[in-house]
């Protein structure tokens, strides 16, 4: 199986942000003995919530998924942005959990495995209507569970082995007046409950606060640096990251402490437009015995992070090219929503991913027939040579760019008539319009997507020749989050579909290359 590797090239005693880069956001940590994992959101995406794992808090390596079954993430028709929110990652008496909302089916859950690799148990579910839920163990054994509420954090007892509540919920702190206060924290240090959320609103005017009590039920009194961290101020205006919030914060075996936080990279200074998604962040933490946490001095980061960490770890980067000869796909691949399993196969024929066509298109809420992996760079190459054999002029194979259903732009191969053609479809709102199209020959071609921090350009060759041809140009903004709303970046998509009706074309794609920039 293929590992996605994060590997972060750092500056002497420093590191470069994000740490996990690409659709990674609201990202929660623990660390046991010298190992730390941590987990991010999946929304839609199917396996849900990747599980990465580090020795350094730098270099980061995806290990598995918390839920990869059926019974554990019922996705069917969830819209886009909907799915799996903001889960945490905790370890208690050797058992880690993973909590979290499935806002598409059954509300709020935590899962548990002796091994954060895996497998996990069936969601144990909490009957408790919130998003951004956490779980917290205090000195005398007994658990808590804290969420968001439209006015603020909320806590309530629960029974862990079972999820009931055995104490009523109970409103203990509103945070500093932000809106959409949300991602709860708590954590004891030296007599004081700390707890840490953020406000503002996922965007441009995210950040983090911290409040502290004596008592967990409050009443907390604020950071006097509120907030500990933003970019939503004169010191981070022309930051090229923006949105900085959602933070959880670590212990390292050293006695430091660090951050972790999403955020998103921007185009371009002062161009607010962002097509990667919210990532995975880092900075160092200052909290000395009975104060306050203090982030990286000033409350705001940067792309170059020029401190001092832990000793460095590198993992083996993840190679160019898939080329499809094992049983299953690594890591970095997901499929939308839950997956008709017969629809792909990599045994079928050795060295291929098949994928059949599928009656739903691109544009629906439904099970399409797609794997996809994230962009994780504004500076990209993806190509894949693809063969497909089409007898139906409605069926159609290809890559796509998709930000969600109504934002994506394809490169396919279709018959139409007696011809086989490329074509550039674009889906960009209630728009939809083909681009450019090329007549071809044969049913095999090499399909190609370049990016930039502006546009995607789009390219097709002849497998035997390898001439790329440029098909086409579109820009980048169209794709971002700031265009098509919601909370996920632009994923890079193999796809086959029938168009509303049904089908058994096969796509066969013979391998699958991802090259980026810095």
């Amino acid at each position: 199986m293929t590992v996605c590797a994060i590997n972060n090239m750092q500056a002497q005693n420093g590191y470069k942000n994000p740490v996990i880069r690409g659709f990674n956001p609201d990202p929660s940590i623990c660390r046991v003995n010298d190992d730390y994992y941590l987990v991010t959101s999946s929304f839609e995406y199917f396996p849900g919530l990747p599980i990465y794992h580090s020795k350094d808090l730098v270099n980061w390596q995806q290990i598995g998924h918390c839920l990869t079954r059926d019974s554990q993430l019922p996705l069917q028709k969830a819209p886009a942005s909907a799915g799996l929110y903001a889960p945490s990652l905790r370890y208690h008496e050797g058992l880690f959990y993973v909590i979290c909302t499935n806002v598409s089916g059954g509300g709020n859950f935590y899962c548990t495995a002796t091994d954060p690799a895996g497998p996990w148990s069936e969601p144990t579910w909490v009957d408790i209507n919130s998003i951004d839920p956490d779980i917290f163990w205090d000195d005398d054994g007994r658990t808590y569970f804290v969420t968001q509420g439209d006015e603020g954090i909320r806590v309530a007892e629960i029974d862990i082995k079972t999820g009931k509540i055995v104490a009523p919920e109970r409103l203990v702190w509103g945070g500093i007046g932000g809106r959409f206060p949300e991602a709860p924290h708590i954590y004891k240090k030296d007599g004081y409950y700390y707890l840490m959320l953020g406000e503002g609103g996922t965007e441009y005017m995210h950040s983090v606060t911290i409040g502290r009590s004596k008592n967990l039920y409050g009443p907390y009194e604020s950071c006097p640096l509120n907030p500990i961290l933003t970019h939503a101020n004169r010191r981070g205006q022309a930051n090229r990251i923006q949105g900085v919030g959602h933070g959880d914060m670590v212990q390292a075996g050293d006695g430091s402490w660090w951050m972790v936080f999403l955020g998103f990279r921007v185009t371009h200074q002062f161009a607010y437009y962002h097509v990667l998604g919210r990532e995975t962040f880092l900075a160092p933490v200052d909290w000395p015995a009975g104060g306050w946490p203090q982030v990286n001095g000033n409350g705001t980061v940067s792309l170059r992070m020029d401190v001092p960490t832990l000793p460095l770890q590198p993992f083996e980067a993840a190679p160019v090219r898939t080329e499809f000869n094992e049983e299953t796909l690594g890591f970095e691949w997901q499929y939308l929503r839950n997956p008709v399993r017969e629809n792909y196969s990599l045994v079928e024929r050795e060295g291929f991913l098949r994928i059949t066509a599928s009656p739903y298109t691109l544009n629906e809420a439904e099970a399409v027939s797609m794997v996809c992996r994230r962009q994780t760079e504004h500076d990209f190459t993806a190509a894949t040579h693809l063969e497909f054999n089409s007898l139906n002029d409605n069926e159609e194979a290809g890559m796509t760019l998709i930000q969600n259903n109504t934002h994506h732009y394809d490169l396919l191969l279709k018959k139409s008539d007696k011809n086989r053609i490329i074509q550039l479809r674009v889906r960009i709102g209630s728009l939809s319009y083909i681009a450019a199209e090329k007549v071809v020959d044969g049913n095999k071609v090499l399909l190609k997507i370049e990016g930039s921090p502006d546009q995607y350009s789009f390219y097709f060759a002849d497998p035997q020749k390898k001439e790329y041809i440029e098909l086409g140009k579109q820009d980048t903004r169209y794709l971002s989050t700031e265009v098509a709303g919601g909370f996920t970046g632009v994923m890079i998509g193999l796809y086959a579909s029938s168009n509303g009706k049904s089908s058994n074309a096969k796509a066969y794609f013979d391998w699958f290359d991802y090259q980026h920039g810095e």
